[in-house]
């Protein structure tokens, strides 16, 4: 098992090109599922999530090209042959559901397991089937599966109970081929929702509404082949910048889009980091010690909660004391006991961890309990005196797109390395 060993105390200088946006690009493949013809997609990231999302498609008959080094993912959706998305796959990504919508809108008929992914909270899938029943979807849960069959869905309004990004997404993208008009109230806003909203529009999908609490979308007859660039990842965006904060130095990132990251920016600009920004670039600076800052995740445009962790970690070695209070997922304070394995003095009381920041931290063997918190270690493993060995990477692998490459590339000391209790 793969492991990234850190050796911290060292400034960040230099330029870091920000990839494709994995929470906009796996609903996208999904859609491929739609479309019986190609979809062209660039700026598609090197992750292990999206690997294990073409097996899934591939699975069921969807034909794909992949040119990793460019960047570019081809789908032909031409000869599905089947409609069933299996455990063995699904297991390790909760992202699999987005393949329910499509496959039920365009067939009449899915199978799909009941998703795994980070252990992070309980994340259910009602609002997928509820949003799906509403649209005349019959739907089971049987050995774990849930099934459902229409003969066609029919355009209805559809009033979520919570705000759920996947669930959004999941119903707009059946209600592109649904008779009629769907009305989307209480929808997520997040920028990779409309990424998804503008990649089916490219196929031929009527949307309006993207980025509002009300998307409307007018059922079509068949959607036809086209192509999208998947849009940059802010969330990487937010941890490269919460890593020269931490670490101190000058960053420019390239290639990523500002005014999707405005509560991670007002923060970052709260904890002292110098932050000019460009169309396409954000330029980081940071000179001495981050000052503290109270964090509360929210759905967009607050807070991001995949921003959390690497907050902590800026916080674990800030001036003064912060407050960091969990609102979406119940479990997502697993890595507060790995940081003070580093030396940092935080404690939770449910949904709150409450911060101390000191000097210095000390370096230590700690395991990522998840996506995010493998972040979140990294960014302290930067700055903590001695050697960091961050085990379980292969969460980190999900989301960050060679990761510790492009921190080597701007003076981190980091390499990916196999321990002798793996051989």
């Amino acid at each position: 098992m793969d492991k990234l060993l850190i050796h911290g105390g060292r400034r960040l200088q230099g330029d870091v090109r920000i990839s494709g946006a994995k929470n906009a690009a796996l609903p996208i493949l999904c859609a491929g599922l739609l479309v019986p013809g190609t979809l062209e997609l660039s700026n598609v990231p090197q992750l292990q999530d999206v690997g294990t999302t073409l097996k899934l498609l591939e699975r069921m008959g969807v034909k794909s090209t992949r040119d990793v080094a460019a960047g570019t993912v081809t789908l032909d959706g031409s000869s599905v042959t089947s409609t069933e998305a299996a455990y063995d796959l699904v297991k390790t990504m909760r992202a699999s559901i987005l393949v329910l919508g499509p496959l039920v809108a365009r067939f009449g008929e899915a199978r799909v397991s009941l998703p795994g992914g980070c252990a992070i909270g309980q994340r259910p899938v009602d609002q997928h089937i509820k949003g799906l029943q509403a649209l005349g979807a019959r739907i089971d849960i049987e050995h774990g599966y849930v099934i459902a069959r229409a003969s066609r869905l029919r355009g209805t309004k559809i009033v979520t109970d919570m705000v759920t990004v996947t669930g959004t997404e999941n119903l707009m993208m059946a209600a592109t081929l649904a008779e009629g008009e769907t009305v989307i109230e209480n929808a997520a806003r997040e920028p990779e929702v409309v990424d998804l909203a503008n990649a089916l529009i490219a196929l031929g999908a009527r949307i309006r509404g993207a980025g509002t609490d009300r998307i409307v979308i007018e059922g079509v007859d068949a959607l036809h082949g086209g192509a999208h660039r998947v849009m940059s990842d802010r969330i990487e965006t937010g941890t490269f910048l919460c890593a020269v904060a931490a670490a101190g130095g000058d960053l420019r990132l390239t290639h990523c889009e500002p005014d999707t990251l405005d509560a991670t920016l007002d923060k970052l600009r709260e904890a002292g980091l110098r932050i000019e920004c460009g169309p396409d670039w954000i330029r980081g600076t940071m000179d001495g010690r981050p000052k503290s800052v109270n964090v509360r995740t929210a759905p967009y445009p607050g807070f991001a909660t995949d921003m959390q962790a690497q907050m902590m970690a800026v916080n674990c070695v800030a001036d003064g004391t912060g407050v960091i209070t969990e609102t979406i997922f119940e479990n997502r304070f697993m890595h507060v006991q790995e940081m003070r394995r580093l030396g940092a003095e935080i404690d939770t009381e449910g949904t709150t961890a409450v911060v101390r920041g000191k000097r210095g931290l000390s370096g230590a063997i700690v395991m990522a309990t998840d996506l995010r918190a493998s972040a979140g270690l990294v960014i302290a493993g930067l700055v903590a005196d001695g050697d960091t060995l961050v085990d379980r990477v292969y969460h980190l692998d999900r989301g960050y797109d060679r990761m510790e490459r492009k921190l080597a590339a701007v003076g981190a000391s980091i390499e990916r390395v196999r321990t002798v209790d793996d051989a």
